[in-house]
């Protein structure tokens, strides 16, 4: 019984109050502006990698210290040296976002056709492995190609997924107000 009443407060508290309507839609609308603007997207994709990447470098730095692992503070430093440089030249980095986002889709795609032809060579389904890593390397090279597609398929990425997020917070408000109602 207890715990039924800490659901239904904690349904309330959480998912119904003004503020969660309020910020689900300023997400659609951040969402929609960021697939019209994909030069915005960029800086602002920019400046969370970068920060994201001086965090993951300081928290490799901390785990060869605990650990002594001389390869993780060299990583480490490598992770907070390229964050500090996609954070001080986002002018410049944006530009090169895609090229780096080429890259990694080659990279990965070749690991997932590695990893395709390793499974085969197991009788594992190889398959989707293989068609995902084939596509991954034509879109990375593609990208090279053709920078500004990747700089559309980025942006266009980020946004649609603030406009699901966005329209997943107004929707969860409606329903846990009416649940709430109908308790």
């Amino acid at each position: 019984m207890v715990e039924e009443i800490q659901k239904k407060h904690w349904h309330h508290t959480c998912c119904t109050g003004f503020w969660h309507l309020i910020s689900g839609l300023l997400m659609v609308i951040v969402g929609i502006f960021l697939v019209a603007n994909p030069e915005i997207s960029m800086i602002a994709l920019t400046l969370y990698l970068g920060g994201a990447l001086i965090v993951i470098g300081a928290g490799y730095i901390a785990t060869s210290l605990e650990a002594d692992i001389g390869w993780f503070t060299f990583v480490g430093a490598i992770d907070i040296l390229i964050g500090i440089i996609l954070v001080t030249n986002m002018g410049i980095t944006t530009m090169t976002l895609p090229i780096i986002f080429a890259i990694w889709c080659i990279a990965v795609g070749a690991a997932q056709v590695v990893s395709a032809y390793k499974f085969g060579r197991l009788n594992l389904p190889w398959g989707w492995s293989m068609a995902l890593g084939v596509l991954g390397i034509v879109f990375g090279f593609v990208i090279l190609e053709y920078p500004i597609l990747g700089t559309i398929a980025i942006s266009t990425l980020i946004g649609l997924y603030v406009v699901a997020y966005g329209a997943f917070e107004v929707g969860e408000y409606f329903y846990f107000k009416r649940l709430t109602h109908s308790n």
